[in-house]
This record gives structure tokens, sequence and C-alpha cells, in this order.
């Protein structure tokens, strides 16, 4: 599902694109030693963690199934418009051979028939790649949430101003030590095994 992958970089370029806004438009705060302590709260160190999208889409098995389930409607969507093309060219097949023989009448009937043919096939093409569309978008918001719902969990103590995902051609360096793919991966999959 390449377009989950898309539709997570684009969100991570908006935040990145939003933060570095934000940091390079403000001014730039001084240097502080230690925590600074306002109104009795003291500020906690921020941290940014990211996890690896392209590892998740390989190892987290739900997406897999999903993906699976998606390329079965899909390859069943194909046949099915397949098998309406080759029964629509069986009967041209046969208004072609009858050819010359048809009376004016009988010609216009086909062409009628021939025009209602296309107009079904387009309006069930058009259905089922709707439907395919649909299930795609409610598949990739199932699987946004579930990772949302995760990350919530896994930074409930707030370590963690911001969890992104890994973009290559958004972000130009990256710390492993703040590389929480594996963590998401085994309780992502942790958490399906269980239902």
């Amino acid at each position: 599902m390449k377009q989950t992958s898309t539709i997570l970089s684009v969100l991570s370029l908006i935040v990145s694109a939003v933060v570095a806004f934000l940091y390079f438009s403000g001014k730039q705060p001084a240097k502080v030693a230690g925590p600074v302590v306002t109104n009795n709260t003291p500020v906690k160190e921020f941290k940014i963690a990211y996890f690896d999208i392209d590892s998740l889409e390989t190892n987290y098995e739900y997406f897999k199934d999903q993906l699976s389930i998606f390329k079965k409607k899909e390859e069943s969507m194909n046949n099915e418009l397949a098998n309406l093309e080759r029964s629509y060219q069986k009967k041209i097949s046969e208004w072609q051979q009858k050819g010359a023989s048809m009376s004016q009448s009988e010609s216009e009937a086909v062409q009628r028939e021939y025009a209602q043919m296309q107009q079904t096939y387009q309006g069930r093409k058009q259905t089922l790649e709707q439907n395919l569309a649909e299930q795609s978008m409610s598949s990739k918001k199932e699987i946004k949430d579930k990772i949302e719902t995760f990350l919530k969990t896994y930074n409930k103590n707030g370590e963690f101003a911001y969890i992104f995902s890994y973009v290559p051609e958004m972000m130009f360096y990256r710390d492993t030590v703040y590389n929480i793919t594996t963590d998401m991966i085994k309780g992502l999959n942790d958490g399906y095994k269980k239902k």
C-alpha cells in the first residue's frame, strides 16, 4: 500500500514544515544551563522520536493483512470487469457475423444494445473502483488510528514532544537513539495478535 506510505509521508512533511517554520520564524531562545522553572512548573527536555514507515509497513502484521485483503478485492474487481468485457466481445462477434444480413431495425436494436452495454460496463467499473477506493481509505484510517493509539500509550510518560515517521526525502540526519520502530512493530503486532 504505497498510498498509505505516501499519505503518512505527506503528513510528516506538513508537520516538519510547520515545526521548521515556527522554529526559524521566531526568536532564537537563549541557551539555559538547566531546566527553567516558571510558575513552579519544571520545563522538560525537548525530545523527538521517529519510526521508519517502510519497516512498519513491511513488519506490521495488520498492515500486511489489510494489504492482502485489498489486493484480493482489486483482483476480484479486475476479474469481474474482464469477464464482463469478454461477454460483451462475444456478443459483438455474434453481431459482426450477422453483419450485412441484419435488417435496419435489427441494426438499430444492436446499436442501442451496444450503447447500453458500454454504459453498464462503465457504471459497474466506476462502482467497483469507488468501493475499492473507499475500502482503501477506511483501511488507511484504521491503520493510522491504531498507530496513533499505540503512540499515545507508548508515550504516556510524555518522554517525547513529537514522534514522526521517517521520510528519507525530508530528513537528512537522524540519530538512531530516538528510533522507536522496533518498539512500535512489536507493540502493534502484540496488540493485533491479542484481537
